[in-house]
């Protein structure tokens, strides 16, 4: 089973980024790739809580190995930050699932600012969509729903049972710290894992 290569180590000619910074309210910064440094406004609406630029950074590097070409499934998109960035970086395509109108309309103008036209936004519920048949399966997920809402394991095990995902599909976790991770679909095998602050957040690998 292929697995998640860890960075480089030691080596004098690597770039690092630049210090994770927070962009200014109301707005989202891509940190690395062909959009690096762009900055894009964020809609304020209730239950929006974008990643911030530090557990991105930690996010993309565990990612870095396995971005370029990848098929993305964002299924709690909200800013589009995680999308974007994946994007940012080469993969392939980008499916951005959001339910509420308003934000779904903005991720639109917001990728047309990029002329981004390997991606596009599902303007409905994630659950309702994951509950159909898989119309693609995707090579890396992420799954960062609003907090308190029952959403995140119920859309782990939609995504194996309906066959949303590739053999060996990357699903990144961010949820509540305090929610407790059960029902975990079998064949997800926990790489890694961080809490910061409030929130905790986890990749996994299916097999």
């Amino acid at each position: 089973m292929k697995q998640v290569k860890s960075p480089p180590k030691n080596r004098s000619n690597d770039r690092k980024l630049p210090p994770a910074v927070s962009g200014a309210p109301g707005e989202v910064r891509v940190i690395s790739g062909k959009w690096r440094g762009r900055k894009l406004a964020v809609l304020n609406a209730d239950g929006l809580r974008p990643t911030t630029d530090r557990v991105k950074e930690t996010l993309f590097n565990w990612l870095m190995h396995n971005i370029d070409g990848a098929t993305v499934l964002d299924c709690f998109a909200g800013s589009g930050s995680l999308a974007i960035e994946a994007l940012s970086r080469h993969a392939s395509k980008a499916s951005l699932i959001e339910r509420d109108s308003k934000l779904a309309r903005h991720l639109e103008q917001n990728l047309q600012k990029l002329s981004c036209d390997n991606a596009n936004v599902v303007n409905q519920d994630c659950l309702s969509v994951l509950s159909g048949t898989a119309t693609q399966q995707y090579s890396i997920v992420f799954i960062d729903p609003p907090f308190r809402k029952n959403l995140a394991i119920s859309c782990c095990k939609l995504l194996e049972s309906n066959q949303w995902l590739t053999t060996e599909a990357l699903i990144y976790l961010e949820t509540e710290k305090e929610l407790a991770i059960t029902d975990i679909p079998a064949n997800w095998r926990l790489l890694k894992e961080k809490i910061a602050g409030q929130l905790a957040y986890r990749l996994y690998q299916r097999g």
